[in-house]
């Protein structure tokens, strides 16, 4: 998808697309540092876009992980189906919420990791909370739980669910975002 689709999109759908822009190395980078998706048997994604960050956690993933990408935008989730060709990933056209579901539907529990890029401040408070209590409740101990924003406002909702949020600057990102990064 190109940049021209992305902007495309964040116009037609700004409160699923939060950037006028897919997310640079230097995001990307902080986002993944300390996640230890190698050792992860089960890894998430919310909010993958065009998969810049996807494809960076697809290098990383052991060979009997599996990998489960929520994409609720039509024309990303088609661009993905057509990019994802592993069988590591379980790719789902659905909201972030019903991420049990899934679990049960595909026999998995304790996810290690999950990476959203999901933006949280376009959505309505109970929303975003239901997102990160979801979240947290299906992270196993020790679990990490990553997530970008423009904004510092999503550390109230984190740490309504989580004890620590650490946060890290992605200064060369356009815009500059947040990392949080929370562990359960």
């Amino acid at each position: 998808m190109t940049k021209r689709n992305f902007l495309k999109q964040f116009i037609q759908e700004n409160k699923m697309v939060g950037s006028i822009l897919p997310s640079s190395r230097f995001l990307v980078k902080k986002m993944l540092k300390d996640t230890e998706i190698e050792q992860a048997k089960v890894v998430v994604e919310f909010g993958p876009g065009t998969g810049i960050i996807t494809n960076k956690i697809l290098k990383r993933l052991a060979p009997d992980a599996h990998f489960i990408v929520f994409e609720l935008n039509n024309d990303f989730f088609k661009s993905l189906q057509q990019k994802l060709n592993d069988p590591r990933v379980i790719l789902i056209n659905d909201t972030a919420q019903k991420l049990p579901h899934y679990l049960k539907e595909n026999n998995l529990n304790n996810v290690q990791v999950i990476i959203s890029s999901l933006p949280l401040a376009n959505f309505n408070i109970r929303m975003a909370y239901d997102i990160v209590k979801t979240s947290y409740e299906c992270l196993s101990k020790g679990g990490v739980y990553v997530q970008f924003q423009y904004t510092l406002q999503a550390k109230k909702i984190l740490l309504k669910c989580f004890s620590n949020a650490q946060i890290k600057i992605a200064a060369l990102n356009v815009p500059p975002a947040f990392v949080y990064n929370c562990k359960k």
